[in-house]
């Protein structure tokens, strides 16, 4: 009994000893490395330990020395495969740790964003109901009654009822898209006929702000996509640069073929955008600084966010830059 007390005391208090100094160096310096280096870390202490105990005790016990190193060599075998085991079961956690990280980060912008969009949109609702029923009240009061002030009243009712109908569509789309419930069906589709359509449907728009529309024939390419929503991506794209870009200015639609497909460009006059705010032109909600062009119409800034997602439900890619004195967003998409 003595001699197991006398054992159990010398394992014991060498296995503390590199126990010990294992925590130091992973509350020390190993302070805020990653789990990878700390579960090794933590698993070369625990053999470290269980070895000076066993080699401890043993010279304690003066066992022979062919002995000793077979227990050193069973203990440093088993901690090398624990190694092993533990550098693979720490780069799984360290993947899913950052995988989870990365999770919440975008779940935490998604709801800024969320909380950003029911802002935007409920100033947007506000304004045109208000006037919605500022005019009902006048006509349900007879506070006017010419026929011309009644024209214009129905006139401009049908304008806000007409614009409250296109935020609801863009919230529907924007809805679809986050929600990944866009269901494209694709085929092989020509980019200079969504081009002249979409061109055809904001050209009214266009000569009413005075703004000159420009699209060249060109070689334009074939790319797998599906119409409505590629012509969606272009007539958002000329919307927005018609609402930035100041009377008398031009709008120019460009294209062609690369290797994996085809790309189109739409360039404009607006001025440019602040460098500051190019990485959030595609974010929901967004508008720009107030130093831009004003808009001619209120948006729910919602038309380049359906941009982006309706192109990436493509495989493609959208980018903006500032070229001379406006702007210029690219779209690349996939061959046919």
């Amino acid at each position: 009994m003595p001699d197991l007390l006398a054992t159990l005391s010398i394992a014991l208090g060498s296995s503390l000893v590199v126990a010990g100094l294992g925590l130091i160096v992973l509350g020390g310096r190993l302070r805020g490395r990653s789990v990878t280096v700390h579960i090794v870390v933590l698993l070369v202490m625990t053999v470290l330990a269980v070895l000076a105990g066993i080699v401890s005790a043993a010279v304690g016990m003066f066992i022979s020395n062919h002995d000793l190193h077979v227990l050193v060599v069973v203990v440093t075998t088993a901690g090398a495969v624990s190694l092993v085991a533990g550098l693979w079961a720490g780069r799984r956690l360290a993947r899913a740790s950052m995988w989870q990280a990365e999770a919440r980060e975008r779940e935490r912008q998604a709801e800024a964003s969320r909380r950003e969009l029911v802002a935007w949109v409920s100033h947007d609702l506000r304004t045109p109901l208000a006037g919605l029923r500022a005019m009902a009240e006048a006509l349900e009061d007879g506070v006017v009654d010419d026929p011309e002030t009644v024209a214009d009243y129905h006139h401009r009712i049908r304008v806000e009822a007409d614009h409250m109908a296109e935020l609801v569509d863009d919230l529907f789309e924007l809805s679809r898209i986050n929600a990944g419930a866009l269901r494209l069906t694709t085929a092989a589709v020509s980019l200079g006929d969504v081009v002249s359509d979409a061109v055809e449907s904001v050209a009214p728009l266009a000569a009413v702000a005075g703004v000159k529309l420009v699209a060249p024939d060109g070689d334009w390419p074939t790319v797998a996509g599906s119409e409505p929503e590629l012509g969606r991506i272009v007539g958002n794209l000329l919307r927005n640069a018609i609402r930035y870009t100041p009377a008398d200015g031009t709008i120019t639609v460009t294209g062609g073929r690369e290797p994996s497909g085809g790309w189109l460009a739409v360039s404009d006059s607006c001025g440019g955008i602040p460098d500051a705010d190019l990485p959030r032109v595609f974010d929901v909600a967004f508008r720009g600084a107030p130093a831009r062009t004003p808009e001619k119409e209120v948006n729910g800034g919602l038309g380049l966010a359906i941009v982006r997602g309706l192109v990436e439900a493509h495989h493609g890619q959208v980018s903006v830059a500032n070229v001379g004195a406006g702007c210029r967003f690219e779209v690349h998409l996939p061959g046919a």
